[in-house]
Parts: C-alpha cells; sequence; structure tokens
C-alpha cells in the first residue's frame, strides 16, 4: 500500500531525509516516532506529495508520487499538523466543498458528511465557523475531511492533538476500526497512543531509521525490560537490598528507604515507604536484570529462602519512553 525506498530530502546543505526505506502494508498501523526535526514530517509530506524527494522513490498503491501524483492523492487521505482549514466556512460547508473537490457525486454527498460528521462527532459544530471553535473541534475537521472520501491510505501526524482524554479514546477507537482495510501511517509523540493503536512502529533520528519493530518488541529493548519490582512490609531496607542486589542476573537495584510509615516519613521518588526508625514498615525496589534475562524466579526463590512475605512481585513489560529516549539521543548511530 505504501512503499518507501531511499528517500531523501536536502534543504540546501542540510539533509532532513537520509536514505528512508520502509513499506506498509493493508491491516497495518504504523506508529511514525522521532523528536522534533527528525525528519517524520518531511518523509509524510513526500509521500503525500507536498515535497519532492531529492532521490529515492515513494509509490502509494502502486503510485509514484512524482510521476502520477494526482493517483496517490486519489487514495490517500491526509491530517497535516494544525489542521488546515478555511476559518470562515463552517464544517458542513467545509465538508461540502471537500466532497466537491473529491469528485464525490452530489447525490451522496450530504448522507456522506453527515455518515463522517457522526464519527468524529461533530454534530453539534456542524454549523458553526471554523474559526470560532476549540482546538480539539477543529482537529475533529481535520479529519473527517481527510476520511471523507474512504481512502485506501490515511496518514496522520499529530491526529489527537488538542483532544481531551474522552476524544483521544474516540479517535484511537476510530483509527482502530478503520485500520482493517487501510494502511496508516500514524505521526506522533504520545507513546501511549502508540501503544494503543499501533501494530508496528519505526523511531527516526536525525533523517534516518534507527529502529523497526511491533511495540511489545521495542520494548525488550528498554532496560527495564523484565525487571522485577517487589514490595514488602516488616524487613530491614538495607538487608533487602542487599539480598536483592546479589540474585543471579540483576544488574542494579533501584529505591530507596524514603517513603511514608507509621512514624510520619515522606513519600520518596523510589515509592518506597519505611518508618524513621530504619526498620521499614514497607520497601519497594526494582531489580534491573542483565541485558534483559529472566530474573523472576531467582527473586521468588530468594524471598522463600529469607521468609519474606512480599505484598507485591510484578514483572515490568519494558518502557517505550526508554527505548525512544536512548536511541534518540546517543551520539553514535543505532541501527534496528
Amino acid at each position: 500500500m505504501i512503499r518507501i525506498d531511499g528517500l531523501v530530502k536536502r534543504f540546501g546543505s542540510f539533509t532532513a531525509v537520509d536514505g528512508v526505506s520502509f513499506a506498509v502494508e493493508a491491516g497495518e498501523v504504523l506508529g511514525f516516532l522521532g523528536p522534533n526535526g527528525a525528519g517524520k514530517s518531511t518523509t509524510m509530506k513526500m509521500v503525500t506529495g507536498y515535497l519532492t524527494p531529492t532521490a529515492g522513490t515513494a509509490s502509494v498503491c502502486g503510485h509514484d508520487v512524482t510521476r502520477n501524483p494526482l493517483a496517490v492523492k486519489e487514495r490517500l487521505g491526509y491530517l497535516p499538523e494544525g489542521a488546515p482549514a478555511y476559518p470562515d466556512m463552517t464544517p458542513e460547508g467545509f465538508l461540502r466543498f471537500i466532497a466537491a473537490v473529491r469528485g464525490v457525486p452530489h447525490r451522496d454527498r450530504k448522507g456522506l458528511i453527515a455518515s463522517v460528521a457522526d464519527r468524529v462527532r461533530l454534530g453539534g459544530v456542524m454549523m458553526q465557523p471554523i474559526d470560532t471553535l476549540s482546538k480539539g473541534y477543529k482537529r475533529r475537521v481535520g479529519l473527517a475531511a481527510a476520511i471523507l472520501h474512504n481512502p485506501d491510505v490515511l496518514i496522520m501526524d499529530e491526529p489527537t492533538d488538542g483532544l481531551d482524554p474522552n476524544q483521544k479514546h474516540e479517535v484511537r477507537t476510530l483509527i482502530t476500526a478503520m485500520s482493517r482495510a487501510k494502511a496508516i501511517i500514524l505521526s506522533t509523540h504520545i507513546l501511549e497512543e502508540v501503544e494503543a493503536v499501533c501494530t508496528r512502529a519505526i523511531i527516526v533520528a536525525r533523517g534516518r531509521i534507527v529502529a523497526d519493530g511491533t511495540p511489545a518488541s521495542l520494548r525488550t529493548r528498554s532496560r527495564t525490560y523484565n525487571a522485577v519490582t517487589v514490595r514488602m512490609r516488616n524487613v530491614n531496607a538495607s538487608e533487602a537490598r542487599a539480598a536483592l542486589s546479589n540474585v543471579s542476573g540483576v544488574a542494579e537495584v533501584e529505591g530507596a528507604g524514603a517513603g511514608v510509615g507509621s512514624a510520619g516519613a515522606g513519600v520518596g521518588t523510589s515509592g518506597a515507604a519505611v518508618g524513621t526508625s530504619g526498620a521499614a514498615d514497607a520497601v519497594e525496589f526494582t531489580c534491573i536484570p542483565r541485558r534483559g534475562s529472566s530474573i523472576l524466579a531467582e527473586v521468588h526463590t530468594m524471598l522463600r529462602a529469607k521468609g519474606w512475605n512480599a505484598d507485591e512481585v510484578r514483572l515490568e513489560p519494558g518502557r517505550l519512553d526508554d527505548v525512544f529516549r536512548e536511541i534518540t539521543t546517543t551520539p553514535k548511530e543505532v541501527r534496528p
């Protein structure tokens, strides 16, 4: 549905996109991630035909974006950052205009606009000038315009920007429903959104792809993948830390004996909790494994050997934000 091969974009001496290649199939929702200035928006603008590549090729549904741009645009829905629209128009008038530009037969426009407005929850503001709408409603108008013609491919830049939590949930549900028959690229800074709706994620930095995989597979690169968090009461914090540190496969133990206890101690950043006497009312430590190795069984064995009853033993799944931060801030280039 989308195929990109060796895509390059230079602005003078600055290379914004440097040899990016990937493909997206029907049914995939690709999260396109990267820090500001990484080349995400530039890549998407080349795929939509808004920018001409310096080198490389991009195609949508088999049509080259530079050789057959109109065929690409017929099959493509695009929600750019900021969702630009004519501010003096109402959503009703704007969507009628979009339907006309898209060549929707006149007899079908009213029903189609009503259906799309209902899907993105625009019903209560359809007759208000767009300029008077909130940022969230303006975003919904842009989304309605992008999906009005039922495109095969959908490219969205920060689709939930400005939406409240309930609205974000509605848009994510809509994206998931649409993805069954479409190829979708979703650029976002919200990693929670990637985990909620994306079947795959690509991370770019300095114009190049530095990671490509499912959100679950990328989490395995986190230092907290397979980490074990233990919460216990009525044990000495220092003794507990030492015992956990000696478990086979544990590289590091995070947490400290600072928190809340019956003696009125404060809450520490680690989330651990102890009394001021030094004997912990509750302690919480996270054991970081060596290179993602499995340490859960060994931690359980140690707890039984010590006779400690844990309130909670939790296996950590890894954090996508840790992976994102590590591979986009390291000065050394990282390849998938």
